[in-house]
């Protein structure tokens, strides 16, 4: 049985004290995710095109999905379990003959997010996620009006 999925984007990044809040949503809401400062450090560089100096981790990926002939098709925030958060990285790869494969595979949030980032793919997340986690709207507009433009 498939389960619904909503679709949503990176609304901002905001630094903590133990590394990032990406707060992720579309018109109707958006939630929290919390990811290490490294891994919120790399999505915030590929949403900004910014230059690196050598190739980060998720980089390395890329260029290995690439060199077989794959690419991140999708990410799927899927289950969420006493405040962890679970995510699907959905790959599609291509060969020779053209024969489509989808291959799906569990990774972390925060890997899935900076992989879409990325490969600029769609992110999802499943409408149990969805249903239970907090509306961040008010809370993200509270950041935003403190911070000059691009900031947050």
């Amino acid at each position: 049985m498939e389960k619904s999925v909503i679709p949503v984007h990176i609304r901002a990044l905001v630094p903590t004290s133990l590394g990032c809040a990406v707060f992720l949503g579309n018109d109707e809401k958006v939630f929290v995710i919390y990811v290490d400062q490294g891994v919120g450090a790399a999505i915030g560089m590929f949403l900004s095109g910014a230059e690196k100096e050598r190739p980060l981790t998720h980089d390395l990926l890329g260029h290995v999905l690439a060199a077989v002939g794959a690419h991140v098709e999708r990410v799927v925030i899927n289950d969420v379990k006493r405040g962890t958060y679970f995510g699907r990285l959905i790959v599609s790869a291509e060969n020779e003959l053209q024969q489509k494969k989808i291959i799906e595979i569990d990774a972390r949030p925060s890997d899935c997010m900076a992989m879409a980032a990325q490969q600029k793919a769609p992110i999802y997340v499943s409408r149990v996620v969805w249903d239970e986690v907090d509306d961040a709207t008010e809370l993200l507009a509270g950041l935003q009006a403190e911070q000059p433009p691009g900031e947050v």
